[in-house]
């Protein structure tokens, strides 16, 4: 397990070497760390990959939930189709002001529109007013994980991809002498993730855990 463990961290090395952060993510990263928020911004090789997934379906409606300082929505907003908009959903004023800041500078603050509070209040708004997404991006609060998988998928357009982080919880998740409450979710979010007749999706296991899937036609 030990050397299983070095070899991932290893891998996970040479991946960010390669990905290349330019000097605004380092420069967001580090002041996420000055500011003593949360260290969970998406990994430097996924920041990439969700710049590829967005360019690739040519997305241009995102939904984002759980703002932090804005590392991952710049991420996404670098691929987002012309005319594109992002709503990112932040329980914490403060973080989603830090966030707004760095959109902003990278040049996407008029694309992007934040919601304050509870991110299952602002989801029932956004379902209420009938809006679609061609994307969605779920790093927040792992309680909730499966309330944001059905209101996404009730919310995606057709072919629609669900992105979500933080799946491997650390280890937790492959722990099964643990079961606390956001474990059993996650694991099932996890499950539903991989077989739900919905989606067609797929788990990656590098650094804490991705996954996707694309919404079917039906």
């Amino acid at each position: 397990m030990n050397d299983l463990h070095t070899s991932a961290s290893a891998a996970e090395i040479y991946m960010d070497d390669l990905a290349r952060e330019d000097d605004l993510l380092l420069r967001i990263k580090e002041r996420i760390h000055a500011a003593k928020m949360p260290d969970v911004s998406v990994a430097p090789g996924y920041g990439k990959m969700l710049t590829l997934l967005v360019t690739l379906m040519g997305a241009k409606h995102i939904l984002e939930i759980g703002a932090l300082g804005g590392y991952s929505a710049i991420c996404m907003a670098r691929g987002m189709a012309e005319g594109g908009s992002i709503t990112s959903l932040e329980i914490r004023p403060d973080y989603a002001e830090v966030a707004k800041n760095h959109l902003i500078e990278a040049g996407f603050g008029d694309q992007t529109r934040y919601m304050i509070g509870p991110a299952v209040d602002s989801l029932e708004q956004l379902k209420a007013a009938g809006e679609k997404f061609d994307f969605f991006f779920i790093d927040a609060d792992k309680l909730n994980y499966l309330n944001y998988l059905d209101m996404a998928i009730e919310m995606a357009n057709p072919g629609a991809v669900i992105v979500a982080d933080n799946l491997l919880l650390r280890g937790r998740t492959l722990n099964f002498e643990r079961n606390g409450p956001a474990i059993q979710i996650v694991r099932e979010f996890n499950r539903r993730m991989a077989d739900d007749p919905r989606l067609l999706g797929t788990l990656l296991p590098a650094y804490d855990g991705l996954a996707i899937a694309m919404v079917k036609n039906t």
